[in-house]
């Protein structure tokens, strides 16, 4: 009988384990910025994963500008069409933000040829 009581213990704790591990709510989330905005350092020596962040004091509007967007490219290809891109090498204030742009140009009748955008998306 002591071997009975011990086992529905045992059962009674591991149940109540699993319960409060399934009960338990999701702590999992993004960590809060640490700083407003890190602007891109293409000058600075050190190599990291992406661009180190440019002292505040230094930043400009520059920094958050690219005239070659709002430019039509040259559709006078094979293709008829042209992409004009814009990552954090042309616009710095893009740093740690995870987004680039694209401007397409098409000619009448140009294509999109196949392609792909891996850990990426498309709008």
């Amino acid at each position: 009988m002591k071997q009975s009581s011990t086992r529905r213990a045992m059962f009674v704790l591991a149940a109540i384990l699993v319960a409060a591990a399934f009960f338990t709510p999701s702590l999992a989330n993004d960590p809060d910025p640490l700083q407003d905005f890190c602007v891109a350092d293409p000058t600075s020596g050190i190599t990291l994963n992406g661009f180190p962040c440019k002292n505040p004091a230094n930043v400009t509007a520059g920094d958050f500008f690219f005239a070659g967007i709002a430019k039509a490219g040259a559709t006078n290809n094979t293709q008829g069409s042209v992409v004009t891109g814009a990552n954090v090498e042309m616009i710095p204030g893009l740093n740690t933000l995870g987004v680039s742009l694209a401007r397409i140009d098409y000619a009448p009748g140009g294509l999109n040829p196949p392609h792909t955008h891996p850990r990426a998306t498309e709008i």
